[in-house]
């Protein structure tokens, strides 16, 4: 029972999250944060991927969050709906929720597809190159879909929605929420499975020394390369989740703020730590809907004592204050983050009888 203690942890964990959420004891207001706190997580460890265990510098991970989110959107739309993109849909709408599974999997690998193209270059350079190439390609892949006229452009693309409803009719129970959590538990999987594997054992080398995993038979261009196009399906999953969740995307949504708000998540967390980077994910989820009363509340104290006046624009400037503050003070006083490179069982021993992925 022990070796699959996290297993049935995490499972009674997700029924009961269902189970509440169909009982109406969590509202849409709730249930969406939740939902929003398990894509981050999924965002973050994919960039952790890169970021921490492989050692390397991505900045421009939500272009690859792009990527999947209008992949996933329009595979959706296609398989399921009626529309004037695509016509009659693919398959009847009583299969989505059975077929839903194919529309995350496409998402992930146009995303690792992307990722493969801007991993070929990117690779061929040292130091901080990467992280040039990779905010590059973050405004690329947005400038691309912006000037794609037939998915929207600029105004976005919609009628996911519609997909989230077919679900509904055939089983009234959150979709969204249930999907999101196998997406999580998956995205956590495969990482866990890849880092403890030979190829992992490879990243770690590179992570290390690149020259001295060269010396010792590496192929460490193909390490990179392999890292990073999971490192990137995983962001499209998480991308295509996010798309349904709001039944609507635009590519500014995963701009460079956005590969920012990755980057404080993996820093906060510890680079190279699962649990560490799935605490902070939560932790900044959990900022980020605070800040939104706070924020409003901070300005209309300001706005009484006549030294600031109240919009919206200015919110969003407060909020780009307070999460680098946040960042600039870890830095200064815990610079390896909540758990470093350690994982809990690190932390807590004990829990290393109870904590085993099977």
């Amino acid at each position: 029972m022990q070796r699959y203690a996290i297993n049935i942890f995490f499972l009674v964990a997700a029924v009961t999250l269902v189970g509440l959420a169909q009982a109406g004891m969590l509202d849409k207001y709730v249930l969406t944060v939740i939902t929003f706190m398990g894509i981050n997580c999924i965002f973050a460890v994919s960039l952790n991927l890169v970021n921490g265990y492989m050692g390397e510098f991505s900045c421009g991970h939500g272009g690859f969050m792009c990527v999947g989110a209008y992949a996933g959107s329009l595979l959706s739309v296609a398989f399921f709906t009626n529309s004037k993109l695509f016509g009659a849909a693919l398959f009847a709408p009583e299969l989505a929720p059975f077929l839903f599974p194919l529309v995350l999997i496409g998402a992930g690998l146009a995303a690792a597809l992307f990722g493969l193209i801007v991993a070929l270059p990117s690779f061929h350079t040292r130091d901080d190159y990467l992280a040039i190439i990779t905010i590059a390609a973050n405004y690329i892949i947005i400038s691309i879909v912006e000037n794609i006229d037939a998915i929207g452009g600029p105004r976005g693309f919609s009628g996911m929605k519609k997909v989230v409803g077919l679900m509904t009719d055939v089983a009234n129970v959150p979709w969204m929420l249930i999907w999101t959590i196998i997406g999580l538990f998956a995205c956590v999987m495969i990482i866990y499975r890849l880092m403890t594997s030979t190829y992992g054992k490879g990243i770690s080398a590179v992570c290390q020394n690149e020259v001295a995993a060269e010396i010792m038979g590496i192929n460490t261009n193909r390490v990179k390369i392999m890292a990073f196009m999971v490192s990137s399906g995983l962001a499209g999953l998480s991308g295509a989740l996010y798309a349904h969740v709001y039944g609507y995307v635009n590519a500014q949504a995963f701009n460079i703020l956005k590969s920012t708000e990755g980057l404080v998540m993996v820093y906060l967390g510890g680079m190279g730590s699962i649990s560490g980077v799935l605490l902070a994910a939560v932790a900044f989820t959990l900022l980020i809907e605070v800040l939104r009363f706070v924020i409003p509340w901070l300005n209309d104290v300001l706005h009484a004592t006549g030294l600031l006046a109240v919009n919206y624009e200015l919110g969003q400037v407060w909020k780009w204050v307070i999460i680098p503050l946040v960042l600039i003070l870890l830095m200064q006083f815990r610079p390896e983050g909540f758990l470093g490179n350690r994982e809990l069982t690190h932390v807590f021993p004990r829990l290393r009888r109870w904590i085993t992925f099977r």
